[in-house]
């Protein structure tokens, strides 16, 4: 597939939400669609690229040996994945689309260009790295002091973008669909939470501090 031109990537509908910077460094990438389920990352493999996402949801998780999933975030349209491999080591996690979606495909070198016409860039990309290096060591801290309730309720009471399944909200939190679903069930009957459509949760009155 040829490259698309800078002008023409200016010129995609598909851009033109993206915060100006963004719209900037996408230029200097190339604009792909993925089907639902398409693999980007494996964890563990060699690569020097990120993907800017223009539509749909990417899920970055990763495994341990016996196959178990844990969901470390999901991203939407203006985030960007994969620049932890940026310092030429291993994937640190997967990345799969949830659904179709649209990603500009950025080199290492391309990524290290835009920062040297666009320095404040730098900044940014800095922010964004250290926002999740936080968001995973309060993820470690809460998987080792927090039991499956406990921490059941802090996604409930912070729940990310998107719909939430049982299968989704236990690789989020390290355990079987089957405990979600055993305690969501209590929680509903409780009358603690109700689902909407569209798969959200509504909190109905405050959780409990302990189940």
């Amino acid at each position: 597939m040829p490259k698309p031109s800078p002008a023409a990537l200016a010129t995609d509908p598909a851009l033109s939400a993206l915060p100006p910077q963004l719209a900037l460094l996408a230029e200097r990438g190339v604009l792909r669609s993925y089907r639902k389920g398409t693999l980007l990352i494996e964890e563990g493999s060699q690569g020097d690229s990120l993907y800017l996402v223009v539509s749909g949801r990417l899920r970055v998780f990763g495994c341990d040996s016996r196959g178990r999933e844990v969901t470390y975030g999901s991203y939407g349209a203006g985030d960007y994945v994969g620049e932890m491999s940026l310092d030429g080591g291993p994937r640190a996690a997967s990345v799969i689309t949830e659904e179709s979606s649209r990603c500009v495909l950025l080199t290492r070198q391309s990524l290290l260009a835009h920062i040297a016409a666009h320095p404040e860039f730098a900044l940014e990309l800095l922010t964004k790295v250290i926002r999740r290096a936080r968001a995973a060591t309060l993820s470690t801290k809460q998987l080792a002091l927090n039991d499956v309730y406990g921490r059941l309720k802090a996604l409930l009471e912070n729940p990310p973008d998107g719909r939430l399944t049982h299968q989704s909200m236990a690789s989020q939190l390290g355990c079987s669909r089957e405990m979600v679903s055993k305690l969501m069930k209590d929680l509903e009957l409780g009358g603690y939470v109700q689902r909407e459509a569209g798969g959200r949760f509504v909190l109905l009155k405050a959780l409990p501090a302990r189940w």
